[in-house]
């Protein structure tokens, strides 16, 4: 007989025992009543033939286990549906047989608290309902067991402090609250103790009279200790007495604390406190910095005042190193000089510069990488306020950090630092009036470093400068030198404050009435005086008739009043007396670049273009932006 055989043969006679049926003869797997058997262990119903063959056989009985499973098995699916109802949970549709609700439910409904996973489930498979009632269950027995060590905590302090005759046992009485300040030597009220006489709790009463003169005595100790004899009150509802547990327990007092401790005149005890503070703090202070072999504890030592430097982030000076070096505290030193350069660089990140000491001492201890960061972020912030970000160089060691800091000090650059400013472009987005960022990629223009912010600023320190100089020396080339600073730093009515009250008459240089005066006009053209300039240019022209400024400012002249024909003239005679061509275009891009009325701006691109197309073809660009400004 195979394996199989003999497995089957074993498993017929087990459910023949199981089921009771052992006094059926045929014992072969092949009989009907094995596959009867195997289908009611597995909970299949059976059919009408096979329970026909069990009367016959006289195993009805065997009907009546299938029949009971098969009502348990009902009453399974009733159960978890009643249990799903009851806690909201019925939009959980998996069958009973496979879902983990059933047991989650079945520990709710008896009170046992779920795990944090069986929680979870809860929560992923979005029963909140569910998992509301299990929290507020679990919230409801730790409450119930603390109620429960509460009671019993109770019963432990009645024992303790000699109660066990007071029967009530409730947790609101006034008993419990009594005992509970006993248990942590509070002082009971008169009230509470005059309770406890009548409810004749003698002996709890005495054991608080016990522990009232411990603290007596201690408060006498306390006085004495901190040198508050002087105090004569001796009741323990004193506010001396807590003030001298603070002291003792090593607390810091508090500002009321000491208010009323130099209210009373108790100097003494204050010193005391402040010195334990301080020898507290001391000790902190030692053990942070390393200090593992300096024998003077006391607060007066100078490395106290050296350690709390250190703790402040103070900078120490050369004589404090030199004591910790003496006493060979090199960690101190370490600690120290790591923290200092480790605050010095938060600075720095937070936008604040360094100064010369700070900058020193990096050099001293090797620090040289903060130094360049703080110059990084110097030059960075500098490009930023000149606006300059384009220029790509974020090296510290980069020219153009060496011409800011000098604006910035309003120093005057070198020749050749400004002629580096003229050579250098930068690429910039070229400003559209219709311009969308989600529709096109901005277009670029170059321009040079000698522009905007950097160009005023050049400019107005030169300006100073020449005023400076005319002060010194009385010598009046430096105010046409100022003037004529003043008025490309955008600022004529500067210009114009310097010439306000020259005697022109008593000045014997034509040359430099004429150069005045065309200073002087040019900052009334800015200002769009052009009556007024107009005059100090003719004037100009009276004093130095060979020189081809007032020319040029007379053309400029012509053209801000659209006389074209005359600009056009004055211009020539500029040219013949010295004057370059590009000087007048830049004159007359000038006067289109700051046009005001559209119309006028137009009337003066189509003049040019309609001259000298190709000479004036920058005016196109201006004319675009007419049209688009239009749209």
């Amino acid at each position: 007989m195979d394996k199989e055989s003999q497995n089957r043969l074993k498993h017929f006679a087990a459910l023949k025992s199981k089921y009771q049926a052992t006094n059926y003869p045929d014992s072969s797997p092949s009989s009907l009543l094995y596959l009867i058997l195997r289908k009611v262990d597995l909970g299949i119903q059976l059919t009408t033939l096979e329970i026909e063959w069990l009367r016959e056989h006289e195993l009805e009985f065997i009907c009546q286990e299938e029949q009971d499973k098969l009502k348990d098995f009902v009453n399974l699916g009733v159960e978890f549906s009643k249990l799903k109802s009851k806690y909201k949970a019925t939009k959980h549709g998996t069958s009973w047989q496979s879902s983990h609700l059933y047991s989650i439910l079945w520990k709710i409904d008896s009170g046992n608290l779920l795990t944090d996973s069986e929680v979870q489930w809860l929560r992923e498979n979005d029963l909140s309902e569910a998992k509301k009632i299990a929290q507020e269950m679990k919230k409801i027995a730790q409450e119930m067991k603390k109620i429960d060590q509460e009671r019993n905590r109770f019963t432990q302090l009645k024992y303790k402090y000699k109660a066990t005759q007071y029967q009530n046992s409730y947790l609101d009485s006034f008993l419990h609250q009594i005992l509970k300040k006993l248990e942590v030597t509070e002082r009971l009220s008169d009230s509470e103790y005059n309770w406890l006489l009548n409810n004749q709790l003698l002996e709890t009463a005495e054991i608080f009279k016990q522990q009232e003169s411990v603290k007596e005595a201690q408060f006498a100790d306390l006085k004495d200790k901190y040198q508050a004899i002087k105090h004569s009150d001796l009741s323990l509802s004193s506010p001396l007495y807590p003030i001298l547990q603070n002291i003792d327990a090593k607390n810091n007092l508090s500002g009321s604390e000491i208010n009323w401790l130099e209210q009373q005149g108790f100097s003494e005890t204050i010193a005391i406190a402040q010195e334990l503070e301080q020898t507290r703090e001391f000790t902190a202070l030692r053990a942070k910095y390393k200090v593992t072999h300096y024998d003077d504890l006391s607060p007066k030592s100078h490395l106290y005042k050296v350690l709390k430097k250190l703790d402040f982030s103070h900078h120490l000076g050369e004589q404090d190193i030199n004591f910790l070096r003496k006493r060979k505290l090199t960690k101190t030193i370490e600690i120290y000089h790591d923290k200092y350069a480790s605050n010095l660089k938060l600075n720095i990140e937070s936008g604040k510069a360094l100064n010369e000491l700070e900058i020193e001492w990096l050099k001293i201890n090797g620090r040289e990488n903060i130094i360049i960061l703080a110059q990084q972020k110097h030059f960075a912030a500098l490009k930023s306020k000149y606006d300059v970000l384009a220029y790509q160089d974020k090296s510290h060691t980069s020219l153009l950090y060496t011409i800011l800091q000098k604006l910035e000090l309003k120093e005057r650059l070198e020749p050749t630092e400004f002629a580096w400013l003229q050579e250098t472009k930068i690429k910039v987005p070229q400003p559209t009036a219709n311009y969308y960022s989600w529709q096109k990629e901005p277009k670029y223009q170059e321009k040079n470093l000698v522009s905007g912010k950097i160009w005023i600023a050049y400019h107005t320190i030169e300006a100073n400068f020449y005023e400076q100089e005319f002060k010194r020396t009385d010598n009046k080339w430096n105010l046409a030198n100022a003037s004529s600073h003043w008025r490309k730093a955008d600022k004529p009515e500067q210009a114009l404050q310097l010439t306000n009250n020259l005697e022109f008459d008593n000045i014997k240089e034509n040359k430099l009435k004429s150069a005045l005066l065309t200073s002087r006009g040019g900052a009334f053209r800015d200002i769009e005086k052009l009556d007024k300039a107009e005059n100090c240019a003719r004037q100009a022209i009276e004093y130095q008739p060979k020189s081809h400024h007032p020319y040029t400012l007379m053309g400029a002249i012509c053209f801000e009043r659209h006389q074209y024909s005359d600009g056009e003239y004055w211009f020539q005679e500029a040219i013949k007396r010295g004057a370059n061509p590009r000087d007048m275009d830049s004159e007359i891009k000038r006067v289109v670049k700051n046009a005001k009325d559209e119309n006028k701006r137009r009337e003066v691109i189509e003049y040019l273009l309609k001259k000298d197309s190709q000479r004036y073809a920058w005016a196109k660009s201006y004319l675009k932006k007419s049209s688009d400004n239009g749209k």
